[in-house]
């Protein structure tokens, strides 16, 4: 059928395209856990906003400008916060199903509607509401976002007959301010098995390709809407795309920087915690670094002394010398004030006979609060109550974790965030929580954390838990440990380790029979995992040297007790994710 606009009368039915579908990221804002939706910023204006500025300022949005992702779904919806970030302009993504309070307090300047699984015209289809395209500021559909806002103001939108999946070739048709600057035929990426066949009052068709819509815009009620995914990078030109709705269309003033960030958390960590004590979940990796160091800076008085109490817990299921070796580099390098805990027996008596991940994870994320609750205790006998825990959560722990920004599906739950008790005695900090793991390290280098530091590979809660398929018993851990740590030692001497996201070694339960020497050996299997990524949201397997592959397995299987066969994992993520577990 072809496509038409509201009360124009069909044209013949070669005379025109068709149409058809996909991305969060929020601001560096301090929740406590079962927090409520924030009011705005007193600096923050937006047309036909009717809200007054609130007397408690706690929970306000310490941005006074952003781009409002709402999420309809698509799994790496983040992806267009992202780039509107690469900007420097704040980007937060919330779900579809946000109000229009939680979406003022953000302060928005324009709104994106992301992509999503769903059809419009399904009777489940992702709920929104069609208010926020009556917010008086500029409005960009992205996929399903172009489809919803086709729906919601009297369009029409239908299965397509003939779907489009992967490149396509785009005309771009008139002068529109979205595409200003830019080549008039563009290679994009498309996803869709929808089309719009009639277009709202007031739209234009303003991209196409040889079988879809691919824009239109309704530049007087200020809403452009594109067909295809300008936030990928198959998307010739999508970033100058996402760019021109930004800086041109919604004039963004480019100002979201690291040490804009430094600035505003600690300022937003004074107000919210005032002159209360936290303590913060130190695991020597550069998140909890990170947050801990953001916090401190907030937190110190006059002369200099904290009350942030950082504490480094032992929970057994650490890497080779790890207990020892962050104690020696965050006391020495950053100055924190630390306090060790080896809680070792504690966390392998309640892992004992568990073998399902997700139980594992679980366990581990209770325990790890139990541990900090007791600590904060004694810790407000000796100083003064504690209130607050700091942890370094990032995004993709989750958005892996919680199906809490729109109707993404929960992958497997991250000790920082799904772990949590219902109740828990501490409010949480967690002034990372909607940062990348590449902005975090740029903010680590302008608040001065040494490089061995922030070039450290993320590493999981739970540890190496779920780097154990299977049952955690002291034997197992012994072996992996030493595993890992050849995995590790050979790709920092191929001068390697900076150049790749994760690497390390795994400990299936899996025996095979060998030959060393003269004798049978009935022995575990080790699987060596190295993954390129930019954000842990997707990852591609690393092809290492062989000759580091082979030093890699013959050290492993000569030095290690209880291992005699060495396996590469080439999985990239998706399908499979990063961790076995």
């Amino acid at each position: 059928m072809p496509l038409r606009t509201k009360n124009q009368k069909p044209k013949p039915k070669n005379g025109s395209p068709e149409t058809a579908i996909f991305n969060r990221t929020p601001k560096p804002k301090l929740r406590p856990t079962h927090q409520k939706a924030r009011t705005g910023s007193a600096d923050c204006q937006m047309p036909n906003a009717s809200f007054t500025a609130p007397v408690n300022l706690r929970d306000s949005s310490v941005e006074t400008q952003s781009i409002v992702v709402l999420d309809f779904g698509a799994q790496y919806s983040q992806l267009i916060a992202r780039r509107i970030r690469e900007q420097n302009v704040f980007s937060v993504v919330l779900p579809c199903t946000a109000s229009l309070e939680e979406i003022r307090s953000y302060c928005p300047v324009g709104i994106i509607l992301s992509g999503g699984p769903s059809s419009v015209y399904d009777a489940d289809a992702p709920p929104a509401d069609r208010r926020v395209l009556e917010l008086g500021v500029p409005v960009l559909g992205i996929c399903y976002g172009l489809q919803f806002m086709v729906h919601t103001l009297g369009g029409k939108v239908r299965a397509a007959d003939k779907r489009e999946y992967g490149h396509a070739d785009v005309e771009i048709r008139n002068g529109s301010r979205l595409f200003q600057g830019l080549p008039k035929k563009l290679s994009v990426w498309m996803s869709h098995g929808d089309e719009a066949v009639e277009l709202p009052a007031g739209f234009q068709l303003v991209a196409s390709s040889p079988s879809a819509v691919a824009a239109i815009e309704a530049p007087e009620r200020k809403m452009w809407a594109v067909q295809f995914h300008p936030e990928v990078h198959h998307t010739q030109s999508g970033t100058n795309i996402l760019r021109n709705f930004a800086l041109e269309i919604c004039g963004a003033k480019p100002t979201w920087t690291a040490q804009h960030f430094i600035d505003a958390t600690v300022a937003s960590v004074r107000q919210t915690v005032g002159d209360g004590r936290a303590i913060c979940a130190l695991s020597g990796g550069v998140d909890s670094a990170v947050a801990a160091t953001l916090v401190d800076r907030a937190m110190r008085d006059g002369g200099g002394r904290s009350r942030l109490t950082c504490v480094f817990v032992d929970n057994g299921v650490l890497r080779k010398n790890e207990f020892r070796k962050v104690q020696q580099g965050l006391r020495d390098n950053l100055g924190l004030h630390l306090v060790a805990l080896d809680a070792t027996e504690r966390f392998l008596t309640r892992l004992a006979g568990v073998t399902d991940p997700e139980t594992k994870r679980k366990i581990i994320g209770n325990e790890f609060i139990s541990v900090f609750d007791e600590e904060a205790n004694r810790i407000a006998q000796q100083e003064g109550n504690v209130e607050w825990l700091v942890q370094g959560t990032l995004y993709p722990d989750v958005i892996e974790s919680r199906s809490v920004r729109g109707p993404s599906q929960t992958i497997k739950t991250h000790h920082n965030v799904g772990g949590l008790p219902d109740k828990m005695k501490l409010k949480l900090i967690e002034p990372l929580k909607d940062l990348f793991k590449d902005e975090v390290r740029k903010i680590g280098r302008d608040l001065g954390l040494p490089e061995d530091v922030l070039q450290r590979q993320p590493f999981p809660g739970p540890g190496l838990a779920v780097r154990i398929l299977g049952e955690v018993t002291p034997e197992r851990l012994a072996i992996l440990r030493e595993c890992d740590d050849i995995v590790v030692t050979e790709i920092k001497k191929a001068s390697l380790y900076t150049q790749i996201w994760q690497s390390f070694a795994v400990l299936l339960p899996v025996m095979s029979v060998g030959v060393m020497g003269d004798q049978r050996t009935y022995a575990y299997t080790c699987a060596v995992r190295a993954v390129h990524s930019e954000d842990g949201m997707t990852a591609d397997w690393v092809p290492l040297p062989h000759e580091v592959l082979q030093t890699i397995s013959s050290r492993i299987v000569n030095e290690v007790n209880g291992v005699n066969r060495v396996v590469y994992d080439i999985t990239s993520k998706p399908p499979g994710t990063i961790e076995w577990e």
